[in-house]
């Protein structure tokens, strides 16, 4: 399983969800989405949007692990 860390990497920057979505251009809702775990795929441009504002690699917002872990 594929986890968001959107709130780790928000709670790290110190930077709200409203502050990124004007940064990145992405609804609160999409973004939200994405935060929650619900979401089934996520673009390349949008993950380049959010390393870019976050100043991060993707392998600090993206976690794999196996199904059941938490």
């Amino acid at each position: 399983m594929i986890t968001v860390n959107l709130d780790v990497m928000l709670a790290k920057r110190k930077m709200s969800l409203t502050e990124l979505s004007e940064k990145v251009d992405i609804t609160l809702a999409n973004l939200s989405i994405l935060k929650t775990g619900k979401a089934k795929a996520v673009r390349f441009s949008t993950l380049d949007a959010l390393c870019r504002a976050l100043q991060c690699q993707p392998g600090e917002l993206l976690e794999f692990t196996e199904d059941g872990e938490s």
